[in-house]
């Protein structure tokens, strides 16, 4: 599933490619996909204009006209892939060579812009969602999620408020989007393994040294990840000629039964905490 780096990656290149622009076109071929009336989806935005694209959490919001607001989830297999002139942009689920032909069998959702670029949403496994919502209950799911970790509000004060009295484990603290929003499992063991914190340690263990460890472990990794790109597996480059890079700056996920990195001759744990399956050094995260 794409976390913050990801989906900020996406978000940062729809603001450039898309706002401003109208929607003339929306063709919905899986209702499913849309969350309320199908023919309220397309009346609302058809002839409407992308005034911005922002991002809480993992969940993408796109700015119309008159406080209309345009919800996006891409969930486990959700692409958001923009075609225009300049090329493809894509982002999400991994792409494979194939799915470049647009659209194609798993493209669920159409937007046209006047320009004659295209937008679609592309779901194999169609958990991803979108929702038209007003700027009211756009205002309650924000609320509902922690602070943002690459917002100038995460300072070291405002992340001891949060930690503060927690009992939960580390791994679990940090996938708790009520907490800090916007990280994953990917990010999770990666945040553990650079602070060296085992993700299995209760949040009301660690001392004062570690718990300052930890929120700079969050800044570094998520920033790094962001810079990057995100993690992904892609076959495409975008306009620019990117795409995600931080796979090669992996320690710990994806490598369970591999050898450490930093203590060359440990086997890195895979194991399963807070529900999800979690990688990390038995030697050097304590």
């Amino acid at each position: 599933m794409p976390e913050l780096p990801e989906v900020e990656t996406i978000r940062r290149d729809l603001q450039k490619a898309i706002t401003g622009k109208k929607i003339v076109e929306v063709k919905v071929i899986k209702d499913n996909l849309v969350r309320g009336s199908t023919a309220d989806f397309i009346s609302i935005l058809t002839n409407n204009t992308c005034t911005e694209v922002k991002r809480r959490a993992k969940l993408l919001i796109f700015s119309f006209e008159e406080d209309t607001y345009l919800t996006v989830h891409l969930k486990m297999t959700g692409q958001l892939m923009y075609q225009g002139a300049e090329g493809i942009l894509a982002g999400g689920h991994s792409q494979k060579k194939e799915d470049l032909v647009l659209p194609h069998k798993y493209t669920y959702i159409i937007f046209s812009f006047n320009d004659g670029s295209t937008l679609f949403f592309n779901c194999m496994r169609q958990f991803g969602y979108m929702e038209i919502i007003g700027k009211e209950k756009k205002e309650q799911i924000e609320k509902g999620y922690g602070v943002e970790p690459l917002e100038k509000v995460f300072t070291l004060e405002k992340y001891k408020e949060i930690i503060k009295g927690k009992k939960t484990s580390v791994k679990s603290f940090l996938l708790n989007q009520k907490y800090i929003a916007g990280i994953g499992n990917i990010y999770a063991d990666e945040i553990c393994f650079h602070a060296h914190i085992s993700p299995q340690r209760k949040i009301e263990t660690l001392v004062d040294k570690e718990i300052e460890t930890l929120y700079h472990a969050i800044i570094y990794i998520i920033t790094k990840a962001v810079e990057e790109r995100g993690t992904t597996f892609n076959n495409y480059k975008d306009a620019n000629g990117n795409k995600g890079n931080f796979l090669q700056f992996l320690q710990v996920y994806g490598r369970g039964g591999k050898g450490c990195f930093r203590c060359k001759d440990e086997i890195l744990i895979k194991d399963k905490i807070a529900g999800r399956g979690t990688v990390y050094c038995h030697s050097c995260q304590k």
